[in-house]
């Protein structure tokens, strides 16, 4: 499995894998998004990131159904979600993790896969409830690919004890496990790393970079700065629910709007101030 170094990537027109265009959405008289429009091309890894009410959890909810834009519309591999509940955008392949972790606490954690790979799998029921010969290849399958699943995001050492016993990281990690039972196209992470300690963190940017090797597109909304800049192809950044900068990490780092977000105008003109010559 490749292990190549995240870097900025160039595409041709038509490699979208997910269009947002134009999306506003209100709450009563509050604005929340206002005309938020990007792509994500198949094989990106791409942060949203923004201070805090920026809007980000706003446009994941909006992305994965849980809400309906006020305006514009989201395509996921060229179709419009709209009119698409949750369940059915996962079944199309885009699959989100939340903010807090949301685990089966008292199974253990291969049990959370397995419960995740037959709630989004096509086996039959008879085929489960009864010994036949097909429904114990399909069991024996989904087993395999619990395991598989397991040891892609290093839990396999765990798998027999209780989720709710590990650690907030890990149980994270089986949050991003459930997701990877859908066996999606597209990755929606939110706040992946949140509660994790350095070394937890830089494990989870090797398993980021793992999955998009395996073909699996990743957008992340979240606020550690040095993970984003490390894991970023590309970063687009809102505040006040406005799109107001897109581009490398690079670029990010450098631009006014976006230092002056996060850290006022008095920080983004001390930042881009002419030096002075004697």
């Amino acid at each position: 499995m490749s292990t190549r170094e995240s870097t900025p990537m160039s595409h041709p027109a038509g490699t979208a894998i997910l269009n947002v265009e134009h999306v506003g959405m209100r709450f009563g008289g509050l604005t929340a998004i206002a005309d938020l429009h990007f792509d994500v091309h198949a094989g990106e890894i791409v942060s949203l990131i923004g201070p805090n009410g920026a809007g980000k959890t706003t446009a994941f909810n909006i992305m994965t159904g849980f809400l309906k834009p006020t305006q514009g519309r989201v395509l996921f591999r060229g179709q419009d979600l709209s009119q698409t509940r949750p369940n059915e955008i996962a079944r199309l392949g885009l699959a989100r993790t939340f903010q807090r972790t949301s685990v089966f606490a008292d199974d253990t954690v291969r049990d959370n896969v397995l419960i995740g790979l037959n709630r989004h799998g096509d086996v039959a029921l008879l085929d489960r409830l009864f010994p036949t010969p097909r429904g114990r290849r399909a069991e024996a399958a989904v087993r395999e690919r619990a395991e598989a699943i397991l040891d892609l995001v290093g839990l396999a050492a765990r798998a027999d004890e209780k989720a709710g016993s590990l650690s907030y990281g890990e149980q994270r990690l089986v949050g991003f496990a459930l997701a990877l039972a859908v066996e999606p196209k597209m990755l929606l992470l939110d706040e992946p790393v949140s509660g994790m300690n350095a070394s937890e963190t830089q494990g989870f940017v090797r398993l980021i970079r793992k999955v998009r090797d395996e073909g699996v597109t990743i957008l992340l909304v979240e606020h550690d700065m040095p993970m984003v800049m490390e894991v970023s192809d590309r970063i687009v950044c809102l505040n006040y629910g406005r799109l107001i900068a897109e581009g490398p990490p690079a670029a990010i780092r450098a631009d006014p709007n976006v230092i002056e977000a996060y850290l006022g105008k008095s920080a983004a003109k001390l930042e881009h101030k002419e030096p002075v010559h004697a």
